[in-house]
């Protein structure tokens, strides 16, 4: 409000000077003469002033032609002016909205039409680390790997956007199954960016599927130190590529180094069986039956396991059923219900031709929780106890359709492995084998050999001593396979 009415003040002040002026300029009555090259101008004062009015009016019109021409000449000759500055801020704001809606097209999996604004917004915009980079991704969602595989490579030539080209370009050589041209780039984005959790686990995956068991332990030394993996899972990783690297000095010959590699492997996750296993029979080479058994022992506790009690049966190799019966109660001992441990000391009292301690110890186990391999002992203790033919067979035709048991299991696709592995075959995961009963799918089998137990015989204990004692079988091995 005060603004306004000084406003209103000025005005009036403004207007009353010029009247003011222009009564003195009339009371003068003095007259203005020009004289230009034989020609006389007399002017009165209004005439004067109009005059000079009028010229000045016309100075500032011709300098503004002058400066229009200037900026013409300028803005044909590539300069900047304000013309192509209005014609540059149009082309800005085409080029946006068509990055946006290709954006939007890209979310929507639209892949054409998101190139289609990709490429738009690429004629407009002076942006490459934008518009390749939309380009790319649309290019992915399109299915044009070339044209995708084109963007990424310009998108190398900028620092500030190289990292994104070379993830780019590592996951179209991985869909392509290139692994060796996904390794270096891998190796190359940790380079740059040791601390990026995506490209550790795909480098750390790389390098294993290699055998480049020392750079994955690296690796795996960098996700600990970033953070990205609890210490109990650092251990439990590390004992794993630490093993493999033992098993790749025992391919080797080098027993030293494969002795001590194990060892290293059983310290960092003792509960890792094949690493106690391997660190058993290191020690078993060395002569050292205590430290050997040791560990084994501690292997045991943590989990009872077929390859556990092989290697601690490759202990003492030439002693009696008998003695191996006395001592395996080192292990027998510490899990005496656990299903694994009593089909051990069953076949163990089989080695030792002891079937009714064998029976005794094996128990409801066939019929509570079957399994090829209890089914089969027990085929073996009827036929060492002298029971029918008919009989044994039908405790085999039974195993012929039981479960197999416990085995290499993968928690992430539950694939099955013979043996264990750090790197599932079938999905790849890393340290994904747990032993442990498979999940298994009910149903009738293709050639009816669930009905064999029906069609041979029922089952039967019986209680009689055979006449002539059959030879004991190498349960142990068995078990071992």
């Amino acid at each position: 409000m005060i603004w306004s009415l000084i406003k209103i003040v000025l005005f009036v002040t403004i207007v009353s000077a010029a009247t003011l002026a222009a009564g003195m300029l009339m009371d003068t009555g003095g007259t203005l003469r020009i004289a230009v090259d034989g020609w006389e101008f007399t002017l009165g004062p209004v005439q004067a002033v109009v005059t000079a009015v009028t010229l000045i009016l016309a100075l500032w019109l011709v300098t503004k032609a002058i400066g229009l021409l200037l900026a013409i000449f300028r803005f044909l000759n590539g300069d900047e002016t304000a013309v192509s500055r209005f014609f540059d801020r149009n082309r800005e704001a085409r080029g946006y909205q068509a990055l946006s809606d290709g954006l939007l097209a890209l979310a929507a999996g639209e892949g054409r039409l998101a190139l289609a604004k990709a490429q738009r917004a690429e004629a407009y915009l002076d942006r490459p680390e934008l518009t390749n980079l939309l380009v790319a991704q649309a290019a992915e969602v399109a299915g044009d790997g070339k044209k995708a595989s084109e963007a990424y490579k310009a998108l190398l030539a900028d620092p500030r956007t190289r990292f994104v080209g070379i993830r780019g370009l590592l996951k179209q050589k991985l869909a392509e199954g290139d692994t060796d041209t996904a390794l270096k780039l891998a190796e190359k984005a940790f380079e740059m960016k040791p601390r990026h959790a995506d490209t550790q686990d795909i480098l750390l995956k790389l390098q294993s599927g290699s055998a480049d068991w020392t750079g994955a332990r690296s690796t795996l030394g960098a996700q600990h130190k970033s953070g990205t993996l609890p210490k109990e899972v650092f251990r439990r990783r590390d004992a794993v590529l630490a093993l493999q690297e033992a098993r790749g000095v025992f391919v080797e010959g080098a027993s030293i180094d494969a002795r001590e590699a194990a060892i290293a492997a059983n310290r960092l996750s003792p509960d890792l069986i094949p690493a106690a296993a391997m660190a058993a029979r290191s020690y078993i080479q060395n002569g050292d039956k205590k430290n050997a058994t040791r560990v084994l022992k501690k292997a045991w506790e943590a989990r009872p396991h077929p390859d556990l009690a092989a290697a601690f049966a490759e202990i003492e190799p030439k002693e009696t059923p008998t003695a191996r019966l006395k001592r395996f109660r080192t292990l027998t001992g510490v899990h005496p219900d656990d299903p694994e441990t009593r089909q051990i000391l069953a076949e163990l009292n089989i080695a030792a031709e002891d079937f009714p301690a064998a029976r005794r110890v094996l128990g409801d186990l066939p019929t509570e929780h079957p399994t090829q391999r209890s089914l089969a002992i027990m085929a073996a203790i009827e036929r060492g106890e002298g029971a029918e033919d008919a009989t044994v067979r039908a405790w085999l035709a039974k195993a012929l359709t039981a479960p197999r048991g416990p085995q290499w299991c993968c928690d992430k696709c539950q694939a099955i492995h013979s043996d264990w592995a750090p790197i599932c075959s079938n999905c790849g995961g890393f340290d994904t084998l747990s032993w442990r009963e498979p999940i298994e799918s009910s149903g009738r089998s293709a050639t009816g050999a669930e009905l064999l137990p029906l069609l041979v015989a029922a089952p039967k204990p019986v209680e009689l001593e055979p006449e002539i004692p059959p030879e004991a079988p190498d349960t142990i091995a068995r078990s071992a396979n």
